[in-house]
This record gives structure tokens, sequence and C-alpha cells, in this order.
């Protein structure tokens, strides 16, 4: 199949990446939504890594701008969505790939700090809150939209460490669902996406940078994932957004599919 999102206008907040040597969840989704026939807006508050994004659509015969937004600053994410409308007058699709928890100071309940708390929340909740509140109405006038959060397997690990993106990714569970049942009247569609163990830079290289063993992460993580043995990548997460923003979907809204190799099922 091909143009499943044909003409459609998407913004992907969190387009760029963390440098490294594989693809982030971010520029995967946007580079699989602009092949599919999308005109993307790639979002980042750092404005060169989402100008890579969107100089890789081109290159590819795509269309695509690329604005600098902090999720954390209302103005200035107001600005992008506003910009996106100046340019293309309609948004279908929003994607909202933001969050971080190592590269936050994240801990456990008696190690982590008030204020990197605040910053987690600001950033992995609050952050995705803010670009829903400005794309909405425009959806709403629309009569069409399709929303996808991006949470994580997090959730669902008992033996997940770090309490600051376990709690602000379980709520974006919740906020999805109230976004899938309040606007369900206007035909936008709301669901999450949480994947599992995914080899991308957010995932690597913050715990490299913080003393771990690049090989011995990558194995380690690897042997947890049952299906093949190793873990996801940016493109199967791309994948799966595709399908949820994709006609193909027009039914499902307010569900959290889990993208994870089949680890959940196996534990």
């Amino acid at each position: 199949m091909s143009g499943r999102v044909q003409d459609k206008v998407a913004i992907v907040i969190g387009g760029g990446q963390t440098s490294g040597g594989t693809v982030g969840n971010g520029r995967a989704t946007a580079l699989v939504l602009a092949r599919e026939g999308a005109r993307v807006v790639v979002v980042d508050r750092d404005l060169e890594s989402a100008s890579e994004t969107s100089q890789m659509i081109k290159d590819d015969d795509g269309i695509s701008i690329s604005c600098k937004a902090d999720v954390t600053d209302e103005s200035q994410i107001a600005a992008a969505i506003d910009t996106c409308m100046s340019e293309f007058g309609r948004i279908d699709i929003l994607h909202n790939n933001v969050g971080a928890s190592v590269a936050l100071k994240d801990g456990s309940a008696t190690d982590l700090e008030a204020d990197a708390f605040d910053q987690i929340y600001k950033v992995n909740l609050r952050g995705v809150w803010l670009p829903t509140k400005h794309a909405l109405p425009h959806m709403r006038k629309q009569q069409h939209g399709s929303i996808i959060n991006i949470s994580s397997m997090a959730v669902f690990s008992g033996s997940y460490p770090f309490i600051g993106y376990k709690t602000t990714k379980a709520a974006i569970i919740a906020l999805t669902e109230n976004l899938a049942s309040a606007n369900a009247q206007y035909s936008i569609r709301a669901n999450t996406i949480l994947p599992g163990l995914i080899n991308t830079p957010m995932a690597i290289e913050a715990r490299v940078n913080a003393g771990a063993d690049r090989a011995e992460l990558v194995a380690q993580r690897d042997s947890q994932v049952p299906l093949g043995g190793k873990m996801g990548t940016g493109w199967d997460i791309a994948n799966a957004s595709l399908f949820l923003h994709s006609e193909e979907a027009k039914f499902i809204s307010g569900v959290a599919l889990r993208v994870d190799g089949g680890r959940s099922a196996s534990s």
C-alpha cells in the first residue's frame, strides 16, 4: 500500500532526535508519514535537529517545514501550531513524541529531587497536553483529526526504577482516554503507543553518558526481548503510528497499543 496519509497535514512534536547511531522514534515517524503522502511540520526544541529531519523528507521528495518549540513553553507551542495553520491551513495529525527520564535526573521515590520531578512532569505530561490544547480547536472545526501520544511500557514494569518517567507516562494513557471520549463527537481519534525496549538514541545515549558500557547495555536490553532477541527500532514505532493515523484505523480510538516484541505477553 502507499499514500496511506496522502495530503494530510501532520505535526510531529519531538521530530528531531538526540545524536546517536540509530533513528529516534520521532524522526522515524516524521519520515514514514511523509513517505506515505503527508505534509509534515517537524517541531523540536533543537531547531537544527528538526531541520535535519525536515531536509531528509525534502531529499526524499516530500513536503516539510521545521519549527523550534520547547514543549514546556506554551507560547512557543502555540506559535508552532499557528505556523502549521498559516503554511498548510489545517491539522489532520498531531503526533506527540516527547519524554525524558535519565537526562532529567529521574530517580527512585527517595532519591528524586522535587525540582527534577517538576521538570519531568512539565516535559512528559504537560508537554503532551499543551500541543493538544492548541491543535484541538482546529481539528474540531475540521470535524476530523488523529492524535497519538507516546507513552512507554515502563508503565507496566514492576522493576522499572524511575518514578518520574513511570508515573508521567502512565498519566498519558489517562489523558489520551479522556481526549478520545471528549472528542469522538468531532470525529477526532486519540490513541497511545507504548514502546517497549527500543534501540533509539534517547534510550541508549543518556545511559551511556551516565557511565553504562554501550555494548553491554545493548546486549542486556536485547536479551529481554522474546521476539527475535533484539530491541525494536524507531521504524517499528513509526509503522505502528502510521497505521493508527491512517484511515485504516478510523474506528480505533482510546487504545493503548503495546509495541514491545512480545515482552509483556511473556512476563
